[in-house]
């Protein structure tokens, strides 16, 4: 669990920059906003991600904006990172992992009823700013509370001093109001709205001159319940994204215009209570979920509005899905404790417009329905699945009650997204051709984690080992006439591959005395496409991160240095494969400075230099472009200063 003012470094761009400040999770990167994050080489759908509780899809077909990109440290207070597959009650799949993007309800200074947080931050580096102010007001009985945030920026300079497109401006506000009918329970209702634009994008063909989200959340939660239940908690909620995107607006083009307009509409719930049952407590709960996407692109000549629609890219897509979970978890004897867990979720996905021909009259400009036939022999007609998870954890404490033994055994299913089952992106050109596939079965994820977790009194750390083997992986590969797949003309398509995915994740920390702290973390994962025996796309390489920290009672100072081996575990060459990685990518070592210094209580401002040595490097993860073959690497900021204040009254 991270808390969004123990941040040591400058203030993250958005929620994917958050993640990515924890050691071992990795970001896929376009540009300075908009961070897909990866974990234990999961990534997108394979990964649960909630904010306050809701699950929102992005509204780019790219994905320039996944969830995380509308979860900013202003408006939310606490980010919790599972790894793996630990608890089966946040939802189907997540099978890397689950992300909690979460508000605490705010505390108040005895005899005080009222609480006001401002903060600022500045990275010399692009010229970037944010500034949030925090209101609270409440008691016993209940709080009001709104944030109000900006944040803005210009293209940043790699180590080289070449400017990267990465500038972008946001605003965002929230609202929240609690009741609390007695002691144990809390009505809650929250609102927020953010509202970007001007968003750069080096690594794709297109920029975001608007992407704006709106989220509405109803909440209730008690610690007793109806009848035998010890507890209850109830949420519904609301997600509305407009995105828009183009390659004219932000950017000199003289080439053909084009423009994608798409909405990203979810709704959901969730209700689940706490039953004591035994010796233990058995959670039963029940969440629906519907999304509905919209996406059209629009082109014309150069220096003309693009109004022509050319693609449904998503065809009015809608995925309906609802989940019923039941988790047990108990003791055995005080140093034993299990827990096992049964999900079933129904999935119904289809897409209305399969059938519409875009408005160009180019012979290439044809219906979704006429690209599924093409290259699947199929169409869009309605799909459902009927997806069974389960867990089994089991964790023993040794004698010396420090050291703490776990091994777990889990299937988890992920059903295809939007994209992946119905994108509609045709051109006259086929390798710039993107097909989504009705037909592409469920992913099965069948994993193993083992390890431990030890606590001194000077030291604390863990280590897991892990193994996935995934039946019916969904690729994102080259049409070259493989089984199921009816042309070979290298267009972008998607088909079910079986795979593993092994790695470690270590963790620890030592207290060298009472000032001086290390933090030590290690992260690999080694993913294999079984069925083709070649390695999958966009796979982190193994990396570490050494910290030391010095601490007054006021005061820190720390530095660390972040280490990442050469990737040569590629796929990319479209001819043989998907061509979704730039290439092999070499080694690299980052060194950061950080500090903060809190002149009062509550009171704190923080410092630091980013990339000490202004080295240029570049992430080994990259995002294709949407429309041609040209895989982009984006290179990182160079040497960047930055300062940030915190002043609670």
């Amino acid at each position: 669990m991270l808390l969004a003012d123990d941040i040591s470094g400058r203030s993250p761009a958005d929620g994917g920059d958050w993640l990515s400040s924890i050691p071992g999770i990795t970001g896929v990167k376009m540009g300075g906003h908009g961070i897909d994050p990866v974990i234990r080489g999961h990534k997108h759908n394979q990964l649960n991600v909630l904010l306050d509780g809701a699950y929102v899809f992005g509204g780019c077909p790219n994905r320039m904006d996944p969830a995380s990109a509308y979860a900013g440290t202003a408006r939310y207070d606490q980010l919790t990172v599972i790894r793996g597959v630990q608890s089966l009650l946040y939802g189907a799949g997540g099978s890397g992992g689950t992300v909690l993007f979460e508000r605490q309800d705010p505390e108040f200074e005895p005899g005080e009823n009222s609480r006001i947080e401002l903060g600022a931050g500045y990275v010399s580096n692009g010229d970037a700013w944010n500034a949030h102010a925090d209101v609270a007001s409440g008691g016993e009985k209940g709080y009001m509370r709104g944030i109000i945030a900006g944040k803005s920026a210009d293209p940043y300079e790699d180590g080289d001093g070449n400017e990267v497109r990465s500038g972008y401006d946001e605003n965002s506000a929230l609202v929240e109001l609690a009741w609390r009918p007695d002691a144990v329970s809390k009505l809650s209702l929250s609102a927020e709205a953010v509202r970007g634009e001007d968003i750069l994008y080096a690594g794709a063909g297109m920029d975001a001159p608007v992407t704006d989200h709106d989220l509405i959340t109803l909440g209730y939660e008690s610690q007793t319940g109806p009848g035998s239940f010890s507890g209850i908690e109830t949420e519904l909620y609301s997600s509305a994204i407009e995105h828009v995107m183009d390659n004219y607006s932000l950017r000199t083009n003289t080439m053909m215009w084009a423009r994608v307009s798409s909405a990203s509409d979810t709704a959901g719930g969730k209700i689940k209570g706490d039953l004591v049952l035994g010796d233990g407590l058995l959670t039963l709960g029940l969440d629906v979920m519907q999304n509905d996407r919209d996406a059209a692109r629009y082109m014309a000549s150069a220096g003309t509005v693009p109004t022509v629609i050319s693609a449904y890219m998503w065809p009015g897509v809608s995925i309906e899905q609802w989940g019923v979970v039941a988790e047990y978890a108990a003791e055995i004897t005080p140093q034993q404790r299990y827990i096992m867990g049964l999900r079933v979720d129904q999935v119904d996905a289809s897409a209305s417009k399969a059938s519409l021909d875009p408005m160009n009259s180019m012979p290439w400009a044809v219906s979704p329905n006429t690209l599924y036939n093409n290259y699947y022999g199929t169409t869009a007609t309605p799909q459902d699945e009927t997806n069974v998870g389960a867990l089994l954890r089991f964790e023993h404490q040794l004698a010396n009650n420090s050291t703490t033994l776990f091994a777990g055994l889990s299937r988890t299913m992920r059903t295809a997204d939007a994209t992946e089952r119905f994108m509609a992106a045709t051109n006259s050109t086929a390798s710039k051709r993107w097909v989504g596939n009705p037909t592409l079965d469920p992913e099965a994820h069948h994993q193993l984690d083992v390890g431990l977790e030890h606590q001194a009194e000077q030291y604390r750390g863990s280590l897991t080992v892990y193994y996935d083997q995934v039946n019916d992986y969904i690729l994102r590969d080259r049409a070259r006439g493989q089984g199921g797949i009816l042309l070979s003309d290298l267009a972008t398509i998607y088909r079910n591959v079986d795979a593993e995915l092994y790695g470690i994740d270590l963790e620890g920390t030592y207290q060298w005395n009472k000032r001086w702290r290390s933090d030590l973390n290690v992260a690999y994962v080694h993913a294999t496409n079984t069925t083709d025996s070649r390695p999958i796309a966009q796979t982190p390489p193994l990396e570490g991160t050494v910290s030391l920290e010095y601490r007054e009672a006021v005061w820190m100072f720390g530095g660390e240095v972040r280490a990442v081996a050469q990737q040569t575990r590629v796929d990319d060459d479209i001819n043989t494969g998907s061509g979704l990685d730039a290439g092999q990518t070499p080694g690299f070592a980052v060194y950061n400075l950080y500090g903060h210094y809190q002149f009062a209580k509550q009171k704190t401002v923080s410092f630091g230099i980013d990339n000490v040595t202004d080295k240029t490097y570049a992430e080994h993860l990259n995002k294709p472009s949407a429309f041609d073959t040209t895989v982009i690497q984006v290179n990182e900021p160079g040497r960047s200063y930055w300062a940030k204040v915190n002043i609670v009254f």
